[in-house]
């Protein structure tokens, strides 16, 4: 049913990224399916961000970023599923899409955090807007 999962990892909240990661490896080994973990940093995209740090520590926020999600999925993912990492800069929302379509996932599984509403009203969700946004499923896990 499912052959490719994007799973989307927010690096700052590994709380609630390690339960959809949880489920995306229980669907990946009933299916045979490739995980295809993903971050997306706002760093560069933002001009308020590259006004202030040079290129160099933007360069290196990327390699520790990257290095901290292949640790998430050492930790969090079992060997026997195919995994592939991506890195992705912008918009969280639009780059979840963005990387779904390019990989071809059928489904996005995602964490979602605990807000009040009215946060949400203001901020809005990142999952929310996947959910309203993506041509395939999406599973969007609630923390505990």
């Amino acid at each position: 049913m499912y052959k490719t999962i994007l799973l989307p990892v927010d690096l700052n909240e590994e709380g609630f990224s390690h339960i959809a990661a949880e489920h995306a490896c229980a669907l990946a080994k009933m299916y045979g399916a490739t995980i295809h973990l993903l971050n997306v940093l706002p760093t560069s995209q933002l001009p308020m961000v590259s006004a202030h740090f040079p290129s160099s520590v933007l360069q290196e926020i990327r390699k520790s970023a990257h290095a901290a999600l292949q640790d998430f999925a050492k930790k969090h993912i079992a060997d026997s599923i195919s995994t592939q990492i991506h890195m992705a800069e912008g918009k969280p929302s639009k780059e979840i899409i963005k990387a779904a379509n390019k990989y071809n996932a059928d489904l996005i599984v995602m964490p979602s955090h605990k807000r009040a509403k009215l946060e949400l009203a203001v901020i809005g969700s990142v999952a929310a807007r996947v959910v309203s946004s993506a041509s395939m499923s999406v599973m969007v896990v609630k923390p505990q």
